[in-house]
C-alpha cells in the first residue's frame, strides 16, 4: 500500500508564490514519472508538469517558465514551485506518480489566487 501526501496549498495575492510537496510513503520498490494536476471549479481536470525519474521536465504552456517542478528521490518527494501566480491558476492540485508501476494519486490540495 502507498500513499501520496501533498502539502502546500493556501492563498496567494496575484504575482506571489507558492510551494508544493508532494510525498510518497509506503512499500515503495520504484518510483517512475512524477507529476501534477490541477481542476479547477467547474472545468476538467487538466495536466500541469511532471518529471521522469532522470528528472526529464514537461510543461504545460499555461504554466511554463513560472513553474518549475523538481524531486528528491532520496525522500520520494516531489515539489512544484509556483511563481508569478495568476487568478486563473486558482485550483486544486493534485499530484500523480506512477510506484511500483502503478498510477497513484494524492488527496489534492487547495490554491487560491486572489487579491
Amino acid at each position: 500500500q502507498v500513499q501520496l501526501v501533498e502539502s502546500g496549498g493556501g492563498l496567494v495575492q496575484p504575482g506571489g508564490s507558492l510551494r508544493l510537496s508532494c510525498a510518497a510513503s509506503g512499500t515503495i520498490f520504484s518510483i517512475d514519472a512524477m507529476g501534477w494536476y490541477r481542476q479547477a471549479p467547474g472545468k476538467q481536470r487538466e495536466w500541469v508538469t511532471d518529471i521522469t525519474s532522470g528528472s526529464y521536465k514537461r510543461y504545460a504552456d499555461s504554466v511554463k517558465g513560472r513553474f518549475t517542478i523538481s524531486r528528491d528521490n532520496a525522500k520520494n518527494t516531489a515539489y512544484l514551485q509556483m511563481n508569478s501566480l495568476k487568478p486563473e491558476d486558482t485550483a486544486v492540485y493534485y499530484c500523480n506518480a506512477v510506484i511500483n508501476r502503478v498510477e497513484n494519486w494524492g488527496q489534492g490540495t487547495q490554491v487560491t489566487v486572489s487579491s
